[in-house]
């Protein structure tokens, strides 16, 4: 759930005239009374693994509340932010549930202020039971408009092999200057660089500034040339510059880059255990993880990665049971474990990652207890400020990151570029 859709652009027009924050305020959902009667029917609009695991688990959900049917439809990824601007924008057309991803929501929150539910009277009392960082991203200014369901904590995925030929203790790299001498020793000893990444893409660049604790936008302002943002780009302009990066385009670039050994790490979220160990079965064994480097010893070491929710639709006729099933899935420590153990959906619900399901050694990783490690992670996530006009920071940080990594430019001047593009196009200030 991780690519751009240009359909999205829809949102991106509209978020200029917005401010940061829904124009009106969002229909609330209705608090149930004591008697509520679960009944009728829903459907869910989902794509790919997590429209499997709403698959499996809605005849259970059905089997406690009978005469209740929930209808799952797999929209498919590549149409979907389509499909769902479209129906926000006409005010019909959507189902009860829509999943969205974390980087959705705000803009959807903010230029639709009527299209999805706000879900504070009946889900404020689970905050302190969810990922702070997601449940930030499913906030905009003071609804909630979406429960949380995965998580996407980031760690450094290694090889074991070629840190071993380089002579490098895997345990003794805590800083990303710790990495940077690393990766420069496994070069030397095996010609592998230190990580895949699409240099015309501004992801890299995100996750470590949130890993330092912010977003595009600071309270409101544009912060993309921000000293945090300076020293993520410069970070990445280094390791080019020595060498250590290995450029793939897309996903299907990385996933080939590390199939034939490539690379020796990879900075990314607990979801590319499900890559490697299904794409990958022959690198049985290769692979361990470890935090992600800090950028200064004692700081925050992992960053977020990916994630979704489900959000309701003011378009439904069926609220309370829309919320019941969300509420029965989403708060629901079997459901989540379940999702976890069966489609690799790592939960967002604190209460789940108490399982023994992530104390399991994992063979793959050389019986390594991984999801742990992910697992103690998973609080210590950053939120970051999420806005409806991130699409578009984003459509120009990929430029600039180019620009300083591809063509050398210098990566506080490209930033206040883009600070300056911003600011003009949604008419912030720039943060001082």
């Amino acid at each position: 759930m991780k690519k751009a859709i240009a359909g999205f652009a829809l949102v991106l027009t509209a978020s200029c005239a917005t401010g940061g924050v829904p124009a009106k305020e969002a229909p609330k959902i209705t608090q149930p009374t004591a008697d509520a009667k679960v009944s009728g029917n829903i459907e869910i609009w989902s794509w790919d693994v997590a429209a499997k695991a709403l698959q499996r688990l809605a005849p259970e959900f059905e089997k406690a509340h009978p005469g209740v049917t929930v209808k799952v439809t797999d929209i498919g990824y590549d149409n979907a932010y389509d499909k769902i601007t479209v129906g926000l924008k006409s005010g019909a057309g959507l189902p009860d549930i829509i999943t969205l991803e974390d980087t959705y929501i705000p803009g959807y929150a903010e230029n639709f202020p009527n299209g999805l539910v706000d879900l504070t009277p009946v889900a404020g009392k689970y905050k302190a039971d969810f990922d702070p960082a997601k449940w930030q991203a499913a906030t905009s200014g003071k609804g909630l408009y979406a429960l949380p369901w995965d998580s996407a904590p980031v760690g450094l995925f290694y090889r074991r092999d070629y840190f071993e030929k380089a002579k490098v203790k895997p345990e003794d790299i805590a800083t990303w200057d710790d990495l940077v001498k690393a990766g420069e020793k496994v070069k030397a000893a095996t010609g592998k660089r230190l990580f895949v990444s699409d240099l015309t893409s501004a992801a890299t660049f995100t996750t470590l500034l949130q890993q330092l604790g912010q977003g595009y936008v600071v309270q409101g302002k544009v912060a993309v040339n921000s000293e945090k943002a300076v020293r993520a780009l410069t970070l990445l302009k280094t390791l080019k510059d020595k060498d250590l990066l290995q450029n793939e385009k897309g996903w299907d670039g990385r996933v080939t880059a590390t199939k034939q050994g490539k690379a020796a790490t990879q900075p990314t979220a607990a979801w590319w255990s499900g890559t490697l160990t299904g794409e990958m079965p022959e690198l049985s064994d290769k692979f361990g993880v470890i935090p992600l480097p800090a950028f200064d010893a004692g700081g925050s070491r992992t960053s977020a990665n990916g994630g979704s929710a489900l959000s309701i639709t003011a378009q439904t006729k069926n609220q309370q049971t829309a919320w019941a099933f969300m509420d029965w899935l989403l708060a629901g420590k079997d459901r989540q474990v379940s999702m976890m153990r069966t489609e690799a959906l790592f939960p967002a619900y604190l209460p789940a990652l108490a399982d023994p399901l992530f104390d399991e050694p994992q063979p793959y990783f050389g019986g390594q207890k991984v999801n742990r490690l992910f697992a103690d992670q998973v609080t210590k996530i950053p939120p970051v400020e999420l806005t409806g006009d991130d699409k578009q920071a984003e459509e120009l940080l990929k430029k600039a990151v180019s620009a300083s990594l591809l063509n050398g430019e210098d990566p506080k001047t490209v930033l206040d570029g883009v600070a300056e593009q911003l600011a003009a196009a949604t008419k912030r200030e720039i943060a001082p």
